[in-house]
């Protein structure tokens, strides 16, 4: 599965998703774009988009991309936190649909 990590994500948290290609924003040379910019690049080159930012849904209109959404609403960014919520996210991945939006909390 081809994956996008948000800027409001830990870039290191890409090697917790292995069996993935993954990439961040950053490293596509996107960093710096609003949510609907990146939103429409990744739909070109990505199934989902991992963000953090909870208010996405509420900014966005993700039915018009064929991308999911997956927000991982933790208390903090830090690296073990998001770690907390591999196994929610492998899970997932496996039933992920596009268009659709998927909250992962602890």
């Amino acid at each position: 599965m081809q994956i996008l990590l948000d800027e409001s994500l830990r870039r290191r948290f890409a090697a917790e998703l292995s069996g993935h290609q993954v990439r961040t924003v950053v490293s596509c040379g996107w960093g710096g774009a609003k949510n609907g910019q990146v939103l429409a690049l990744a739909a070109t080159a990505f199934d989902v988009l991992i963000t953090g930012d909870r208010n996405m849904q509420y900014q966005q209109n993700l039915s018009t991309l064929p991308i999911a959404v997956i927000v991982l609403a933790t208390t903090d960014n830090h690296l073990d936190s998001l770690r907390k919520l591999v196994p929610k996210l492998l899970s997932a991945l496996t039933n992920l649909q596009p268009r659709k939006l998927i909250e992962l909390t602890l």
